[in-house]
């Protein structure tokens, strides 16, 4: 059976959210366990900053993700990392989602542009790419969930991957909020999206038709 990754797109850490999440002076629960020495989680932290998208993206790695494969017997490796779920960031290469970050981190997120003429994006991405590259072994596999129509991610992901760098084909022309709805639809009904190779692929297309409403649950609240 062929392992395989999943590699997240980070969320903007410069945006609105941003903001409401670092002020100093803010009093929800999230600010205040980032601006604690232990920090949050990545995956929460962005879930919050990006919403809908992160969100589904997070929620579809975790379900379809296999069982352990990286970093087997070894200390100190979290839960997301040794199933292969690793979040691209701006300027700390590939992080797992469950890993700690503080309001530190962030603003420092916040001050990297994600741009392959950019050495303090490239090279950590390039470093953890090529050390997941070896754990995977020659056969493994690589997912995308986020951006394939700019280069800013897979310039330096088939650099290292090449044809094994892979993307769910129904992203093709959807929007970020429609592909979080599409990832969180299909985690529910138990059903993983087709895969093409980025490379060779058609990576801009026509607008799909708008996901359905989402059938209401009748235990559900009103």
């Amino acid at each position: 059976m062929k392992q395989r990754a999943f590699l997240l797109s980070p969320a903007h850490c410069g945006g609105i959210r941003a903001g409401m999440l670092l002020r100093p002076q803010a009093s929800f629960d999230l600010a205040t366990r980032v601006r604690q020495p232990e920090g949050a989680e990545l995956g929460e932290v962005f879930a919050f900053l990006s919403g809908l998208y992160f969100r589904g993206k997070l929620a579809y790695a975790r379900h379809f993700a296999g069982p352990p494969v990286l970093g087997e017997g070894l200390e100190n490796v979290s839960k997301d990392a040794a199933r292969g779920i690793l979040v691209i960031t701006t300027n700390a290469g590939l992080v797992p989602p469950d890993s700690k970050v503080t309001r530190q981190t962030l603003l420092s997120f916040g001050q990297t542009d994600i741009n392959g003429a950019e050495a303090r994006y490239r090279v950590p991405l390039l470093r953890d790419a090529r050390l997941l590259d070896a754990l995977l072994g020659p056969e493994g596999e690589v997912v995308l969930l986020g951006s394939v129509a700019s280069a800013k991610y897979v310039e330096a992901l088939t650099e290292v991957f090449g044809e094994r760098l892979l993307f769910p084909s129904d992203f093709v022309g959807r929007g970020d909020m429609s592909r979080g709805g599409l990832m969180l639809r299909c985690v529910a009904a138990h059903q993983e999206l087709p895969y093409l190779p980025v490379l060779g692929a058609t990576l801009r297309g026509k607008r799909p038709p708008k996901l359905a409403p989402r059938k209401r649950r009748a235990d559900a609240p009103k």
